[in-house]
């Protein structure tokens, strides 16, 4: 199928797009990768009357280490994500999830900013960002704010965005050394999708004991969903395989999986359970 008829404007500054937010309302659409946008215009989901390609406003892309932070600009690629050395040494669970998204064409022109203010409930790069509790920089011609990711994520494709905002950059606090991150994946055979995924964030003190956990289901909600009991039950322990795997059991608690038309509601319950041990596991192996 081919889209609706659109207009089509390449702004060189971020003043200059939101002025075309700002002029066009509701009736455009930014485009940063194109991967999920363009596919949804073909179907006529969407039938924008402005596209505002972001790729030539400056700042927007890059990665980089900051103090304590480290900063990713909404318009990395994936295969940038996956690739940097910086990321694989502060946020090495974040690498791993670039890496496994889509292909390789994807992962060449798809961006980070894209799949997160997409918020696809089968995408790879929010659950593991929830898990770094990553904050995300929402700008317009009135300043800045920042939104975390356990309040960005809204429901199904929905985000905390406004229609007059664009995501510039990601932001995610450093975990002491060495950063203790894991991410595993069920994809679908046919569309690499998520069916279940988990992804882990753990800190550990001298002692080797967990001193902070958060633990992250995909495909199993609207939204990545935070695994409490599970975090409960790591914290405070030493990271033992008995104690990983009865937190990855943990995982499920309280969650009613949505069934699709690949996997009913036990078999996502199972799995989610199995893949929150592989992501605890990769995670605690780092350190």
């Amino acid at each position: 199928m081919h889209p609706a008829s659109f207009g089509y404007r390449a702004p060189g500054s971020l003043e200059e797009a939101f002025g075309l937010l700002q002029e066009h309302g509701e009736d455009a659409r930014l485009l940063a990768g194109g991967h999920s946008l363009i596919p949804a215009m073909k179907l006529r989901l969407t039938q924008p009357e402005l596209l505002i390609d972001l790729r030539r406003v400056p700042g927007l892309s890059g990665i980089r280490a900051d103090g304590e932070t480290l900063i990713i600009g909404a318009l990395a690629t994936h295969t940038e994500v996956s690739t940097s050395e910086t990321v694989r040494r502060l946020a090495p669970g974040l690498a791993d999830t670039a890496a496994v998204i889509g292909d390789w064409q994807v992962r060449n022109r798809g961006t980070i900013g894209g799949s997160v203010a997409h918020a696809d409930p089968a995408a790879d790069l929010p659950v593991t960002l929830t898990a770094l509790n990553a904050s995300f920089v929402l700008a317009s011609s009135a300043g800045e704010r920042t939104a975390p990711a356990d309040d960005f994520f809204v429901d199904f494709f929905t985000t905390a965005l406004e229609s007059h905002e664009i995501l510039t950059a990601i932001r995610i606090p450093l975990l002491p050394s060495p950063a203790r991150t894991g991410y595993a994946k069920l994809p679908h055979p046919a569309s690499g999708y998520v069916v279940v995924s988990a992804a882990a964030a753990l800190s550990a003190g001298e002692s080797g004991a967990c001193t902070g956990a958060r633990v992250v289901l995909g495909g199993v909600a609207g939204t990545p969903h935070r695994a409490a009991a599970a975090e409960a039950a790591l914290e405070g322990q030493e990271l033992t395989p008995d104690v990983m795997a009865a937190a990855a059991r943990q995982a499920v608690e309280g969650i009613d999986p949505h069934a699709d038309s690949y996997a009913d509601e036990e078999y996502k319950r199972h799995m989610a359970a199995i893949y929150a041990r592989r992501a605890i596991e990769a995670a605690a192996a780092r350190g």
